[in-house]
C-alpha cells in the first residue's frame, strides 16, 4: 500500500522539487560513505582554507593555522574581530558606552544578569517551561552538559549519522527541550552579564561550552545536526557571542588586562560556523518544511554571509539567503501582514526574522527595502493583534522558543519586538510603552531608542481580511481576538482545532484564554488534546472536533471559518463567522462587544450549504466523521449534543452565585460575572470532574490547573445559546428573551435584557432564515421578528435605555426596522443597511 501512494506523491511533485530531492539525497549518501572511511572530527586546517585572508590578522592566522598553532591564530582572529568596523548589533568598540546606557536607563540589569549568568555556569538552565534543568551525564559533575540529553524524560538521543536520527520518536526524549539548549541562546545571557557587570565567570563558561559541544558534536554525527532550523538558530548565537567576547590584545574589560582563554575559541567557532552553515545551504527546508523552517535558515544565511565576510562562502550564502527571504515574502505574508500559519507566536518569529534581516542590511551597506516593506506588514499585523501591553495571545502553536531572547523575557511579549519595530520603521504608533531593554540591545543603543519614552497611539478594533481574525478592543484595556480564519499554512502543522476560538482581555487582565500548546511529539494523546476543539473558547457538537489530527504536525479534516458580518463603531463592536467542521451542520458565532460587556450567540444551523458554498464538501466530511446523533427530537430531527466551553486565566477564582451567574475575582479590579442564558455554567477545576478540563500550558511543557466552565445542551437543531460576560461591581440582571419571526418562535434567533446599574441594554441575534428567496442582485430579506419591547428585521439589535426613559441608543446591523411593542419607529428604512446607529 505505501509504494502506490509513494508514486503517487512522485508524481505530483514540480519537476524542481524532484530535481533537488534527488541531489540531495546524493550528496547525503556521498557524505555517509565519505564519514564510514574517514570518522568525522573538527579539523583546524578546514578553516585555513575556509577563511579570505583581505587583513593582515587573517592572513596571519592563514599561516598560524596551515603551521598548526593554532593559539597565536586565535589572537590574531580576536585582533581582527575586535577592531573591524560594525556589522552586527553590537560590537565591542561600543561596549562599554552600551554598558553604561542599559545600566543607566535598567538600574536592576547588571544584578539579574549576574544572578542568571550564575546559574547557567552552575549548569542550571531555565529553558520554555522548565526551570533548573540540569544536563549533566550519568555520574557528571554538576556543570557538565550532555548535549544530547533530555533530562525532564531521562532519555538521550543516539550518535548516529545526522539523517538517521530519529529525533521524533518519544524514545529520543523530547527533541524540543534538548534543540532549546543546543541553540546556545544562553551565550546572550552571558554576554549580557560580561558586558553590564564584568563577571568573568560568564565568559569563562561561554568558551568551556563552546569547546564541549564542538568536542560532542562532530560534523554531520548527532541530533544537533538533524535540523537545519537549529543549526541556523544556533550560528546566530555564536555570531552574537564572538561580537560579545572578543577582545583585542592587550585590552579587557573597561581596560583592563585581556582575560586569558582555556580554549583557542575563535578558531572553534568560525570552523564550527563555516560547517554548519554549508549544511543549512546544502539542506534547506525548501519542501519540507517551508514555513518558519526555511525563512529562519534563509535568514542565517543572509545574516552570518553579510556579517562574516572573513568567510569564503559567505557571499553565496548572503544571495542564497536574501533570495529566499525575498521571495517567501509573498508566500507566508498575507495581505494583512500576518504570517499564513495562523499562530501568533511563529508570526513574532517571522517578525523577529525581518527585523534582524533589516538592521544587517543596513549595517552592511545592502539594498533594505524589501525587508523593511516585509517588517512593516508584520508589525502592524502585530500591533493589532497584542493587547495594549505588547502581549500576544496563544493561538495556534507556541513552543516558547525566541531568536534572540537575550533578557529571558515571555516568548508571549512583543513589546520589545514591537519597540524595534518602531524605531527601525519610524512608526511610534507601533509602541505600548517604554522601550524595553531587548530593543536597546538589537539598536546597537541607538540614541533616539534610549532616551525617548514614546507615548503609545490608540489601536482601533480591526477585522483582518486574510488571516480571518477579528479584535475588538476598548481605552481601558479591553481586548477580545475571534478566530474566523482558514485553518493553518499547507498541513496546517501549527494550527489548532480552534475555529471560532475567542480570547478575552478584560482591562488588561487576560480572563478566556487559549490553553496552549503543552508538547509536540513526547506525549501524543496530549498533543492531541491541547489542540483539540475542546480546550479552546468555542462549540463542539456531538463530541466531536471540528478539524480532525493525523499526527503531530498533519490534520486528517480542517474546518475553513470565514467572517459573515463585521463593524466597529465608537460604542461597541459587533462581528459575525461561521466554520464548516460540523457539516452538513453549521456553527455560527455571534459577538457583541462594548466595553466591560460582551455577549456571544451560537447558532447551530440546519443542513444547507457551508459558509463557502460547497454542499459536496460538506457531505464528505459528514461521511468521513460519521453521523453522531443523540436520538430524535420533535417531527423527527435528530438531537445533537452541543458543549461551550470557557477556559479562564489561572488567576480567576470562580464561584457560582445567584440567577445562574458565574462570579470570577482575581483581586486586582471589579469581579467579572458569567452566565449561559441557555444551561447552567458548570465550573470544572483541573483535577476534579472532566480529566481533559481544568488545565492549561502556560508555557511549553508545563500544566497549570485552571477553571473551564461548561454549558451542554441537547437539542435538535437550529438552536441558539447566549453567552453573557460582565465586569461590575454588583451582580447584572439578565432575562432572555423568545424572539419571534412572524409570529412563531424562531429557534435559530436569541435575545436578552441586560440591567447593569440603571442602564438597560437589549440585544437581539435575528433570525437567520430569509422571509423570500431573492435575486442575487438584491439585499437578503429577513423576517421581521419581535423580542420583548422592539420588533426588527436586523441581523443584530442593540438598544440602550437609562431607568423607564426610552431607548436613547439604538444601532442595527444589516437591517431597516426597528419599533417598539407600541408601533413607534425608531429606524424606518427603504432597505436593509449594513450598519445604523442612532443616538438620542
Amino acid at each position: 500500500m505505501r509504494a502506490p501512494r509513494l508514486w503517487r506523491r512522485v508524481a505530483a511533485m514540480p519537476a524542481a522539487e524532484i530535481r533537488d530531492r534527488v541531489a540531495t539525497t546524493v550528496r547525503r549518501e556521498a557524505t555517509r560513505l565519505t564519514q564510514r572511511a574517514r570518522p568525522a572530527r573538527w579539523r583546524h586546517e578546514d578553516l585555513a582554507a575556509a577563511l579570505v585572508p583581505w587583513t593582515a590578522e587573517i592572513g596571519s592566522a592563514v599561516t598560524h593555522l596551515a603551521a598548526g598553532r593554532i593559539d597565536e591564530a586565535h589572537h590574531a582572529l580576536s585582533q581582527h574581530f575586535a577592531t573591524r568596523r560594525r556589522r552586527w548589533p553590537v560590537t565591542p568598540a561600543m561596549r562599554d558606552l552600551l554598558a553604561r546606557t542599559i545600566r543607566d536607563r535598567f538600574p536592576d540589569a547588571a544584578a539579574g544578569a549576574g544572578q542568571r549568568a550564575d546559574a547557567i555556569a552552575d549548569g542550571r538552565f531555565d529553558l520554555l517551561g522548565y526551570r533548573d534543568l540540569r544536563f549533566r551525564p550519568d555520574g557528571g559533575e554538576r556543570d557538565e552538559i550532555d548535549w544530547h540529553r533530555d533530562p525532564v524524560h531521562g532519555r538521550t538521543a543516539p550518535r548516529l549519522f545526522w539523517s538517521d536520527v530519529p529525533y521524533l520518536d518519544p524514545a529520543c526524549g523530547d527533541h524540543k527541550i534538548i534543540w532549546e539548549l543546543n541553540r546556545h541562546q544562553h551565550f546572550l545571557a552571558l554576554g549580557r552579564a560580561w558586558w553590564l557587570t564584568g563577571h568573568r565567570p560568564a565568559r569563562a563558561t561561554f568558551v568551556r561550552h563552546l569547546a564541549s559541544w564542538m568536542e560532542a558534536n562532530p560534523p554531520l554525527v548527532g541530533v544537533n545536526w538533524a535540523c537545519a532550523l537549529e543549526l541556523a538558530l544556533r550560528s546566530l548565537s555564536w555570531i552574537w557571542a564572538l561580537e560579545s567576547f572578543v577582545e583585542p590584545v592587550g585590552r579587557g574589560h573597561a581596560g583592563g588586562a585581556a582575560p586569558v582563554d582555556a580554549h583557542p575559541w575563535t578558531v572553534m567557532l568560525l570552523l564550527g560556523l563555516d560547517r554548519q552553515l554549508q549544511h543549512v545551504e546544502q539542506n534547506l527546508s525548501t519542501w519540507f518544511s517551508p514555513n518558519t523552517h526555511l525563512l529562519g535558515e534563509a535568514l542565517a544565511l543572509y545574516v552570518a554571509g553579510r556579517t562574516l565576510p572573513e568567510l569564503r562562502r559567505a557571499a553565496g550564502w548572503a544571495a542564497l539567503g536574501r533570495r529566499v527571504l525575498i521571495d517567501e515574502m509573498a508566500r507566508q505574508i498575507g495581505a494583512d501582514g500576518g504570517h499564513v500559519e495562523r499562530s501568533f507566536h511563529y508570526h513574532r518569529y517571522t517578525l523577529d526574522f525581518y527585523l534582524l534581516a533589516l538592521v544587517i542590511a543596513r549595517l552592511t551597506g545592502d539594498d533594505d527595502r524589501p525587508f523593511t516593506e516585509a517588517a512593516r506588514r508584520l508589525a502592524r499585523f502585530a500591533r493589532a493583534v497584542a493587547d495594549d501591553r505588547g502581549r500576544l495571545a496563544r493561538i495556534g502553536d507556541d513552543d516558547g522558543g525566541q531568536l534572540l531572547p537575550i533578557c529571558g523575557r515571555d516568548s508571549a511579549d512583543a513589546s520589545d519586538s514591537l519597540a524595534l519595530a518602531a524605531w527601525l520603521l519610524g512608526d511610534a504608533s507601533l509602541t505600548v510603552g517604554p522601550v524595553p531593554e531587548e530593543a536597546v540591545w538589537m539598536s546597537g543603543g541607538g540614541a533616539a531608542l534610549a532616551k525617548a519614552t514614546p507615548t503609545p497611539a490608540a489601536t482601533p478594533s480591526a477585522a483582518l481580511a486574510d488571516s480571518g481574525y477579528t479584535v475588538c478592543r476598548s481605552a481601558r484595556g479591553d481586548h477580545l481576538v475571534l478566530d474566523t480564519g482558514p485553518h493553518g499554512y499547507l498541513n496546517g502543522g501549527h494550527a489548532h482545532a480552534d475555529a471560532l476560538s475567542i480570547t478575552l482581555t478584560v482591562a488588561g487582565r487576560p480572563l478566556l484564554v487559549d490553553p496552549g500548546t503543552a508538547c509536540y511529539t513526547i506525549d501524543t494523546a496530549r498533543r492531541d488534546r491541547f489542540r483539540s476543539t475542546r480546550l479552546h473558547n468555542t462549540l463542539t457538537l456531538d463530541d466531536r472536533p471540528q478539524s480532525e489530527p493525523a499526527g503531530p504536525f498533519q490534520w486528517a479534516t480542517a474546518a475553513t471559518g470565514s467572517r459573515l458580518t463585521w463593524c466597529t463603531t465608537a460604542s461597541f463592536d459587533y462581528v459575525e463567522g461561521a466554520h464548516d467542521g460540523y457539516a452538513p451542520l453549521v456553527h455560527r458565532r455571534a459577538v457583541f462587544a462594548r466595553p466591560g460587556c460582551w455577549v456571544v450567540a451560537d447558532r447551530v444551523l440546519g443542513a444547507g450549504k457551508s459558509p463557502a458554498g460547497d454542499d459536496r464538501a460538506g457531505e464528505d466530511k459528514a461521511g468521513e466523521r460519521g453521523d453522531d446523533t443523540r436520538g430524535a427530537g420533535e417531527h423527527g430531527h435528530r438531537e445533537h449534543l452541543a458543549d461551550l466551553h470557557w477556559h479562564l486565566d489561572p488567576r480567576w477564582t470562580v464561584a457560582p452565585a445567584a440567577d445562574g451567574w458565574v462570579r470570577a475575582s482575581d483581586g486586582a479590579g471589579d469581579p467579572v460575572w458569567i452566565a449561559c442564558l441557555h444551561g447552567e455554567l458548570e465550573i470544572i477545576r483541573g483535577g476534579n470532574g472532566d480529566p481533559d478540563l481544568g488545565w492549561i500550558a502556560p508555557a511549553y511543557g508545563v500544566l497549570a490547573r485552571s477553571t473551564t466552565l461548561r454549558t451542554r445542551h441537547r437539542g435538535a437543531a437550529p438552536f441558539a445559546l447566549v453567552t453573557v460576560v460582565v465586569e461590575a461591581a454588583e451582580r447584572p440582571v439578565v432575562e432572555a428573551l423568545t424572539v419571534r419571526s412572524n409570529g412563531t418562535i424562531d429557534p435559530g434567533a436569541a435575545g436578552l435584557r441586560l440591567r447593569t446599574g440603571e442602564i438597560t441594554d437589549t440585544v437581539v441575534f435575528g433570525s437567520t432564515t430569509p422571509a423570500r428567496e431573492t435575486r442575487p442582485d438584491e439585499p437578503p430579506a429577513r423576517r421581521c421578528g419581535s423580542a420583548g419591547d422592539f420588533e426588527t428585521d436586523a441581523a443584530f439589535l442593540w438598544c440602550r435605555a437609562r431607568g423607564d426613559e426610552p431607548a436613547m441608543h439604538v444601532a442595527v446591523v444589516d437591517g431597516s426596522v426597528v419599533r417598539t411593542a407600541d408601533g413607534r419607529s425608531i429606524v424606518a428604512l427603504a432597505a436593509p443597511v449594513a450598519f445604523r446607529e442612532t443616538v438620542a
